[in-house]
């Protein structure tokens, strides 16, 4: 994400979480990017129980109408909202600690031992580090380092 699409993201999340927050949601993340051409805001929601598809519209109106009044973003684009999915994204510290004995995929800003990507059950959340079980062994990884991390969902067969 380029640092304006960053700036213009973070503007809305600083926007939308007090808000969401005050009618029971919680904002996972924004991203602000384009897409064929278009420029696209995704929201994404969670509240206890899952999100419909009412909660999206709902938000999605609100929203919608409080980014028209403020004019964070001076062109046209697509707001779209809906829930983190099964791959939820982890972005804040009560994610990881919410996290804690799921799967989930990690990468990192620099690489670590000559890698960026992990992948592994995270056993701990302790102190801004990550303790991941890979197969076995034990890696711990600053949060500070931290990239880009989410669920990994695991199918019951």
């Amino acid at each position: 994400m380029s640092e304006t699409s960053y700036s213009i993201a973070r503007k809305i999340t600083d926007l939308a979480e007090p808000i969401l927050d005050e009618t029971g949601y919680e904002l996972v993340d924004v991203e602000y990017l384009s897409t064929h051409g278009k420029w696209v805001v995704r929201i994404y929601i969670d509240k206890a129980g899952g999100i419909s598809i009412d909660d999206c519209v709902q938000v999605s109106r609100e929203l919608g109408d409080l980014l028209d009044i403020k004019e964070i973003i001076e062109h046209e684009y697509v707001l779209e909202v809906s829930s983190p999915g099964v791959n939820r994204p982890l972005k804040k510290e009560k994610d990881f600690v919410r996290a804690i004995g799921q799967k989930i995929k990690v990468t990192t800003t620099t690489p670590i031992n000559g890698r960026r990507h992990f992948l592994g059950r995270l056993e701990a959340f302790e102190n801004g580090d990550l303790h991941l079980d890979i197969n076995g062994t034990q890696v711990m990884l600053s949060w500070e380092e931290i990239n880009k991390a989410n669920i990994v969902y695991e199918f019951k067969g």
